[in-house]
């Protein structure tokens, strides 16, 4: 059997070694250093990322990429969370460095990860990315605004953790998923309203994660803005008129205020058909494996809405 690189086998004991080694140094000198990394990706930023083996030791500044290594089964490889994370369970247990925007760095080094990931979008999140990078850590910038970038980071991930063949499992199951729940939708598709915060109201606009949710699961976002969070007066709804209202609780909007206290709300007619839902703030707002939940849960809704518009 041929040796799979020739160039690599150690000479015959008639060769001196020494010369050989010295030989193979210096061919090895010339080659640069990431191209004899192990394993790496390009970022959201258009940069590298080069490991010299599969991460072991990362640190997620935002949420969902704890839910993402979780999904592949390698939650075991995080070794803190930002202050607010409370999934996978076994996050809570470990320290908190921060918040997302504003994680305590010197912390961080503290804890010598391997990989830190950061969520882009917003300025403020590049400060800390800037920060690490200096001081020698590797630091992965991720999109998540839809489905496709969630799936490519799912994939990128996998490599970056030696969880290829989970990953493409995960992402496989999750586009059958969503293909068998796009192909039942029919026509008509209910215009929804997706609140995000109120009495200051907040809507999700076309570029959030919320408003492909809606899409995927057979509905359309009635708001037309591109931005992903849109800020509404109460007259601009009422003329919007929505077949389906839903209202996220969690952390952006705690306490939603029951609509029965909203006196402006009582003439839409999603409020007198009964058509307004409260979802879970993390699952539907939240780009990661539970969207695809949220899909489903918003399908059912759907499905029962056009029961009632129906003869």
């Amino acid at each position: 059997m041929k040796h799979p690189l020739p160039w690599l086998r150690i000479p015959s004991p008639g060769l001196p070694r020494l010369i050989w080694y010295l030989v193979l140094n210096l061919f090895l000198l010339q080659i640069p250093a990431s191209a004899l990394a192990a394993i790496f990706v390009t970022d959201d930023q258009g940069r590298q990322i080069s490991l010299d083996a599969p991460a072991t030791r990362i640190i997620a500044l935002y949420g969902a990429f704890n839910e993402i290594l979780a999904d592949l089964g390698r939650e075991d490889l995080l070794i803190a969370r930002t202050a607010t994370d409370d999934l996978p369970a076994s996050i809570k247990a470990k320290p908190s460095i921060g918040t997302h925007l504003r994680p305590n760095a010197e912390l961080i080094l503290g804890l010598a990860p391997d990989l830190v990931i950061q969520l882009g979008g917003r300025g403020e999140a590049m400060e800390p990315v800037r920060f690490l990078e200096k001081r020698g850590l590797n630091v992965a910038v991720f999109d998540l605004e839809n489905f496709e970038q969630l799936f490519s980071v799912m994939e990128r991930l996998g490599t970056l953790t030696a969880s290829t063949d989970q990953a493409a499992k995960r992402i496989a199951f999750m586009r059958s998923e969503l293909a068998r729940i796009e192909a039942a939708n029919t026509a008509p598709r209910p215009r929804i309203f997706f609140e995000a915060r109120y009495p200051t109201l907040l809507a999700a606009g076309q570029g959030s994660m919320a408003s492909e949710i809606l899409y995927r699961a057979g509905g359309e976002n009635c708001v037309a803005a591109p931005d992903k969070l849109v800020r509404l007066g109460e007259e601009e709804l009422l003329r919007l008129d929505p077949d389906i209202y839903l209202v996220q609780e969690g952390p952006m909007n705690p306490r939603p205020v029951p609509m029965a206290e909203r006196h402006l709300f009582r003439t839409l007619a999603c409020v007198k058909s009964g058509q307004v839902h409260t979802v879970d703030q993390k699952v539907f707002s939240r780009p990661g494996p539970r969207s695809l939940e949220a899909v489903r849960q918003l399908a059912t809704i759907i499905s029962n809405w056009k029961k009632e518009v129906r003869p």
